[in-house]
């Protein structure tokens, strides 16, 4: 059994937990996570210009790469937090020019040695997966592809094709932030999907508060929030780790209790 079954179970929700690599603390940010409840863990790649994400992570982004935060100071966060978490999943997850630039075959070599799970590429849409997809695939590393509400049926095989771990939905068609989507939409793209893919399903975009998580975990395999805890790091830095402790343990007792 792959840590992405064991962590998305047929009777609950999963809670999936983002965070900015080299923004604040990070393996302390990361181990409050992990002692709060996450389920699965994805761990931002910093980027000069992340384009699917909102003013909240650009200032991640910024305020890491600020720091000199580089592809190795990543993978060596990865490394150690798989030591110190061997059962939760890793997902790294960002943009594709740090993850191709050496050679896909490189960046899947790395994740391979460092225990990552999966990896989530924004920028790569799905008829560019020759770029990385076979690697990571050849390594056992689980390509997680997006969809949002404007995958109709007709592109979603095109989408999965490929795809393992489980699917992102991303529900709304904009940037992560606060906006999110009305839970009717979700309910509807989520049943959907579901007729074209085992694979779970995440949701995830707007997602900052248990009462908004509870509702969507009754529809869905796993419930994605980031902002929030990033919101967090910025305002309180190396003071962060407790209030994210905080907010996962109220995050993950709304999600896994949801379906009660």
């Amino acid at each position: 059994m792959t840590r992405f079954q064991s962590a998305f179970k047929p009777d609950r929700a999963a809670l999936v937990c983002f965070i900015t690599a080299g923004d604040g603390d990070t393996a302390a940010n990361l181990d409050a996570l992990v002692e709060g409840g996450a389920d699965v863990i994805e761990l931002g790649m910093p980027f000069t210009d992340p384009m699917a994400d909102g003013p909240a992570i650009q200032k991640a982004n910024l305020r890491s790469l600020a720091k000199g935060t580089t592809t190795a100071d990543v993978l060596a966060i990865a490394k150690a937090f798989r030591e110190r978490h061997p059962d939760v999943p890793l997902v790294l997850m960002g943009y594709a020019n740090p993850m191709v630039r050496r050679g896909p075959e490189w960046f899947a070599d790395r994740l391979e040695e460092v225990g990552a799970d999966g990896v989530i590429c924004v920028d790569l849409a799905p008829e560019e997966d020759p770029d990385l997809g076979p690697a990571l695939r050849a390594k056992g590393i689980s390509p997680i592809r997006l969809a949002t509400p404007t995958t109709d049926d007709k592109r979603l095989p095109t989408v999965l094709e490929g795809s393992s771990g489980f699917l992102y939905y991303v529900s709304v068609a904009g940037i992560t932030g606060k906006q999110q989507a009305a839970i009717d939409s979700i309910e509807a793209n989520v049943s959907r999907i579901k007729q074209h893919t085992d694979l779970p399903i995440a949701v995830g975009f707007g997602v900052r508060t248990p009462e908004q998580a509870e509702a969507i975990a009754k529809v869905a395999d796993g419930v994605v929030v980031g902002s929030a805890f990033i919101d967090i790091v910025g305002e309180l830095g190396e003071n962060a780790p407790e209030h994210l402790r905080a907010l996962t343990s109220a995050l993950a007792e709304a999600v896994h209790n949801a379906r009660k």
